[in-house]
């Protein structure tokens, strides 16, 4: 596997990066994931632009976002998979050991591996802990993900690939990796951005292209939706078969079905919306 690190590629066991770096020792970084398929990345303009708004939300300088392209580019073409993940990290860099930055400028990681998409039907639990919708971190993607890997963590235990949030009000917010859409008298909806959930780039394309709604739930819903699905970059739309102890049979029900008929031709159709 080739990397890119600050500049150029290199050999995986090359690809190295200071340990003193502050993406490293205070989580001080932003990321992308980015689907690719045979050699075509996904939305790639949306992603960068998110990377650019939680670089400045993080107060990292601005990433050169020409350069990330190419870098970018230069991954998918050296190495050749049928499906990836491309990861785009952008960190602090070198720095003192401590909160503050140093004045050694940003790092740059771009990697890919490969991906398994289209599953299907997932299970999910909830946790009993709570997204900051107040946060300094509130809709900025950082490399800050520990609370993320332990909910992961309960899920796992569970049976499940995916655990829920509330928020502090008690409200729907997210996955640990994924937005969550539920179908509520007939009606898709999904939180929104004032709940603390990322704007996901996948969220956004489902409510343009499936005509889903924002709004304010509360964590309970999940307990009475007719059908619930999860959305991110790898996952596209899918359906959720089981929340906690409660099976919702038939998954995909018709309104998820349809988001991912409408998802899958409009994304092959159009792979950077």
């Amino acid at each position: 596997m080739r990397i890119w690190v600050d500049g150029g590629l290199r050999e995986t066991g090359d690809a190295t990066v200071s340990v003193l770096d502050h993406g490293l020792t205070v989580g001080d970084g932003v990321f992308e994931t980015v689907k690719v398929v045979d050699g075509r990345a996904f939305a790639t303009t949306r992603h960068l632009k998110r990377l650019a708004r939680s670089a400045r939300g993080l107060g990292l300088p601005e990433p050169d976002l020409d350069e990330v392209a190419r870098a970018c580019e230069a991954v998918i073409d050296a190495n050749p998979m049928p499906a990836g993940r491309l990861r785009v990290t952008y960190t602090g860099g070198p720095s003192p050991l401590g909160s503050e930055r140093g004045d050694a400028g940003a790092t740059l990681v771009v990697a890919l591996g490969t991906a398994t998409l289209g599953t299907g039907p997932s299970a999910v639990v909830t946790v009993p802990w709570t997204r900051n919708e107040r946060g300094a971190l509130t809709g900025l993607k950082t490399t800050s993900y520990g609370e993320n890997v332990v909910a992961l963590a309960r899920a796992r235990e569970q049976g499940a690939s995916e655990a829920l949030f509330g928020n502090t009000q008690g409200r729907l917010c997210e996955g640990t990796g994924s937005n969550v859409f539920v179908v509520l008298g007939g009606r898709l909806l999904t939180p929104p951005l004032s709940s603390g959930c990322l704007a996901g780039i996948t969220r956004e394309l489902v409510i343009d292209w499936a005509g889903a709604e924002e709004a304010d739930l509360p964590l309970g819903v999940l307990a009475e939706a007719e059908e619930i699905f999860l959305t991110s970059s790898l996952r596209d739309v899918q359906a959720v078969r089981r929340v906690d102890a409660r099976e919702l049979s038939g998954a995909p029900g018709p309104v998820t079905a349809k988001a991912m008929q409408v998802f899958a031709e409009r994304s092959a159709a159009d792979p950077n919306p």
